[in-house]
């Protein structure tokens, strides 16, 4: 099919779909089925990993999980397929991260919650603890996941929501909750103790767009980006040119790509820090918008961060 007739079958089919969505009006995003739709449980559309992960831990084998993102997908830049339209309007719950994170799906997704029951789990967080994507405040930085004990805060949501979906599985939902909320308690300790052994001065974390600023806030690290929150505008030249400055005065000694965003840009940094006599390496891969493969260790929440930390420890050290 060519990529013109695959454009015009998308929009095709969310006009079909926000037309049901005002169609079914009197329903609202507090309306949950009476059944079960999928063959091992309830079915529940995710965006990303990173919130599949969470619904899968408190839902146990009660949510047959529908993830739309996988690894490597960049969910500023996602646009729905048919199967992805198809599933969202056939899914008992939706369940996404919001703030803006799902650009280009964030409508689809804000039709939708007028007549099915979602959950957006980053919108449920202290506003006190959001940070701004502008000066203006505008917009909160939706990369929430990146300080673990502020992720750990849409447990709660998600067990709420579904409760609400599955009243006869409460108390199970709610005993998976509180023993992941204590796996991801453990999980920032730990990341807490192996980020503070890195000297001060060294604690800077140079990467290819701006998703990593609650991180750089939970852990004490000063974060740098080529690109800004969203990976939607390209980096100029300027921004590549002062990142160089920035890097070369400041001796530092690596930088990190992310596997869902093109290392073009980081090539060209690292290519000027060579040319101002500074040798930069590259000090890994970082899990940034999206999770490892499947079936990884780092295909999982937790397994995605302490890859991370990892990472970033042994290349600033």
């Amino acid at each position: 099919m060519s990529s013109g007739r695959r454009t015009c079958l998308v929009a095709l089919c969310l006009v079909c779909l926000g037309s049901l969505t005002w169609a079914g009006c009197e329903a609202t995003s507090s309306s949950a089925p009476a059944t079960p739709s999928g063959k091992t449980g309830w079915k529940v559309a995710c965006t990303t990993g990173m919130v599949a992960d969470v619904v899968r831990e408190v839902g146990g084998s009660h949510v047959e999980i529908l993830q739309l993102m996988g690894e490597g997908v960049d969910p500023h830049l996602y646009k729905a397929s048919p199967g992805d339209v198809s599933i969202l309007a056939t899914a008992d719950l939706i369940c996404y991260s919001g703030l803006h994170l799902e650009g280009k799906l964030a409508d689809t997704l804000s039709r939708l919650s007028r007549s099915k029951l979602t959950c957006a789990l980053a919108e449920h967080l202290p506003k006190d603890r959001l940070l701004n994507s502008d000066s203006e405040g505008s917009f909160h930085d939706p990369h929430v996941w990146f300080d673990v004990s502020l992720w750990a805060e849409t447990i709660e949501p998600v067990r709420a929501v579904l409760e609400k979906l599955d009243p006869a599985h409460a108390k199970e939902f709610a005993e998976r909750a509180a023993k992941y909320r204590g796996e991801l308690e453990k999980l920032h300790a730990e990341c807490t103790e192996k980020l503070a052994s890195i000297p001060k001065a060294r604690r800077v974390l140079v990467t290819a767009h701006d998703a990593f600023r609650y991180f750089g806030r939970a852990y004490d690290i000063d974060v740098k980006a080529i690109q800004g929150i969203s990976t939607e505008g390209e980096a100029g030249v300027k921004q590549i040119n002062e990142l160089v400055t920035f890097i070369s005065e400041h001796e530092i000694k690596s930088v990190f790509t992310e596997s869902s965003i093109s290392e073009r840009n980081m090539q060209s940094l690292i290519e000027g820090c060579n040319q101002r006599g500074h040798r930069v390496a590259r000090g890994g891969e970082l899990f940034s918008d999206a999770m490892g493969k499947a079936g990884t260790p780092e295909g999982t929440y937790i397994g995605m961060v302490r890859h991370n930390v990892e990472k970033i420890a042994a290349g600033l050290k």
